[in-house]
């Protein structure tokens, strides 16, 4: 089948599985047209729970989809693809931070939301790369150990230099192979241009930015200008942003760098054989599991996240 028939096919399986399909915003244009909802990891899990569908398809990487089952357990959730995961959300293994606590008992634990389920588990509170400097500056140790995202947790420090922030050497590989000369190249062929960039950047790159901030930060930002900007983040942020506007100048920094490979192995292919339920997984759960990962997001919640 061509993309056409594909397309076709994909929204007439999930109105006959009554199968919700959500997708981050990092996926290509192609799966973005058959999603009922895209956006955010942790907005599409909040979103899902306001939809009647018994059936929830992710079309992003596993923690997204264990977000998404941790807040709605009573849904079958399913991945699109079943080896989208995500490094950074595996980098440091639970029994690392249950000796850590173990050890370090008057510490908080406060985990980025793109973590396993497993890590959630150990954890205090979460937070958005949008909500982390407030719920940080919120909770009532000094002393934090931020998890997993080195970057994100230099950029928050940086915010909120009242709080001891314990970093550990975690990154988002994509965001992370970003280099100065990216930038001064970037620079170079769009001087008259603003840089828009994701906090997972390296506090050196992301010393040039003229806004960090959140991918729905970064969408906000460029609807509200009307400068030519340079996006450094995930190429679909940039690919969404030329669709929507194609009369605006918008730039793509390091454009064979910033592209995340798992984000990618969605394709229409594989989304219909997740609906027909040949391919993609299906996200299981022990109610244990769940509930104490669901503490952390509570907390969030307390917070304001």
């Amino acid at each position: 089948m061509n993309k056409t028939e594909l397309k076709s096919a994909i929204i007439a399986a999930k109105q006959s599985t009554n199968t919700l399909i959500l997708a981050h915003t990092y996926q290509d244009p192609d799966i973005i047209d058959i999603a009922d909802i895209s956006g955010d990891s942790y907005a599409l899990a909040v979103v899902a729970t306001k939809y009647p569908h018994p059936n929830i398809l992710l079309c992003g990487v596993r923690f997204m989809a264990e977000t998404v089952k941790i807040l709605s357990p009573e849904k079958k959730v399913i991945l699109s693809h079943k080896s989208a995961t995500c490094p950074m959300a595996e980098q440091i293994a639970p029994e690392k931070v249950a000796e850590f606590r173990k050890a370090n008992p008057d510490v908080c634990v406060c985990a980025y939301i793109n973590t396993t389920a497993a890590l959630k588990a150990h954890c205090d509170v979460c937070v958005t790369s949008s909500t982390a400097v407030k719920i940080v500056k919120k909770l009532p140790q000094k002393d934090i150990l931020f998890i997993p995202d080195q970057n994100l947790g230099a950029y928050v420090q940086a915010q909120v230099p009242e709080k001891n922030l314990i970093l550990w050497s975690g990154c988002c590989p994509t965001h992370h192979s970003v280099s100065l000369r990216d930038v001064e190249q970037a620079k170079a062929q769009h001087p008259n241009a603003k840089i828009a960039m994701h906090p997972e950047c390296r506090p050196e790159v992301a010393a040039h930015a003229d806004m960090l901030g959140s991918t729905s930060a970064i969408i906000e930002y460029c609807e509200n200008s009307t400068d030519d900007i340079i996006i450094a983040t995930e190429r679909g942020v940039y690919d969404w942003l030329i669709r929507k506007y194609p009369q605006r100048n918008f730039y793509q920094l390091a454009p064979n760098k910033l592209i995340c490979p798992n984000m990618k192995y969605t394709t229409l292919q594989g989304v219909l054989g997740a609906l027909e339920g040949s391919s993609g997984a299906v996200i299981e759960m022990d109610e244990e599991l769940r509930l104490a990962a669901k503490r952390s997001i509570d907390a969030m919640l307390n917070y304001g996240g």
